[in-house]
């Protein structure tokens, strides 16, 4: 193997050609990176003394490295393409059709679909390659497979912001007042709205300089098409948050008598908010010890939540946070597709729910 030093044209140091590419009876070709990274070098060494490319070097520059077609059409003035092709890996047949600027129907597709992609990302940098295909059906009649959806977004580094966190479930009360069994046994299904609602609380921070403040957040989702039912914000997480809640989801649904499910927390194993639903006409139903599942879209919806607009921010004003909590739940119900609903929102389900 022969090995030959050329001068870097960046840096002048001496140059080794042997990482050798290719070798057959007629033609030998190598290629060298300089250790200062300023070049990329690419030579061919024929053995037949009347080859008119006897001892040639070309030199490239590292940002330039990949792009091998305007690499060939650069060099195509001094060596055949046949030849740079070669050198540089790249099919002819690749390089004539690139060249030729013509895109193929599937290619013109696939640029116009990056294109609408973006500008949903733009919108709602949260969404990932799936949730960005369900808008493209449901905001704009794109039915496209979600593998191709998402070899477009590796494409254009379209990228979730969503972070995921793991958090430790909501414990017994120390004194219960009073326990329900667990009747809703993990069915998360409903035939129609108010037949099972789901409820739970849950907790945001805010900074007042250097100071930790808390919010709390208490809601009620139904089951059959998970909008959310009511909910109600405070600094306090006490009973008349839960209450309130309640009261809430009850007087915009006053013929609505589910089977209304929650974890042991003291407020739901307190008798007074028992009694609150019993005169409703609602069965009570409550999650075992340490089984956050039992309550799995509950606190799916919470994931969700922090995870799409919570996580990654510091909220330095309260009322940032209560805005950003009551517009997402609008946004989530009225305008977030969901693909266990057959790619309709909570709201456009539900309504279809109470046609049927």
């Amino acid at each position: 193997m022969m090995r030959r030093a050329w001068s870097c044209p960046g840096c002048s140091r001496p140059v080794v050609f042997d990482n050798w590419i290719s070798q057959n009876s007629d033609k030998q070709i190598a290629t060298a990176a300089c250790d200062c990274g300023c070049a990329y070098f690419a030579r061919i060494h024929s053995r037949k003394s009347t080859d008119k490319y006897r001892c040639h070097r070309i030199v490239y520059p590292l940002t330039e490295a990949n792009a091998s077609f305007y690499n060939v059409r650069k060099d195509i003035a001094r060596y055949s393409i046949e030849l740079a092709c070669e050198l540089l890996h790249v099919a002819r047949s690749a390089y004539h059709r690139w060249a030729s600027g013509k895109l193929s129907r599937r290619t013109a597709e696939n640029e116009h679909l990056a294109d609408t992609i973006e500008k949903i990302h733009e919108e709602s940098p949260d969404k990932g390659y799936r949730r960005l295909n369900d808008d493209l059906r449901h905001d704009h009649g794109i039915h496209v497979n979600d593998k191709r959806v998402l070899r477009i977004c590796r494409a254009r580094d379209i990228r979730s912001t969503v972070k995921y966190n793991n958090r430790g479930c909501t414990r017994q009360a120390k004194n219960p007042q009073y326990l329900a069994e667990n009747l809703l046994d993990r069915q998360f299904y409903a035939a129609k709205p108010n037949e099972k609602w789901l409820t739970d609380v849950t907790e945001f921070k805010w900074f007042e300089g250097m100071k930790v403040q808390k919010l709390y957040l208490s809601a009620i989702l139904d089951l059959c098409d998970r909008r959310i039912v009511s909910y109600v914000l405070s600094e306090r997480n006490d009973n008349p948050l839960v209450f309130k809640t309640f009261d809430k989801a009850v007087k915009a649904n006053p013929d609505a008598h589910p089977l209304f499910h929650s974890d042991r927390g003291f407020q739901y194993t307190n008798r007074a908010f028992h009694n609150k639903l019993v005169q409703a006409g609602m069965t009570q139903s409550m999650s075992r010890v340490a089984h956050c599942i039992d309550n799995g879209p509950m606190e799916g919806f919470w994931g969700i939540l922090k995870r799409e607009r919570y996580y990654g921010r510091r909220f330095t004003c309260k009322r940032e946070l209560v805005q950003m909590i009551k517009t997402y739940i609008h946004y989530y119900n009225t305008r977030r597709v969901q693909r266990n609903l057959g790619v309709l929102t909570p709201m456009e389900k539900h309504e279809l729910a109470l046609a049927a």
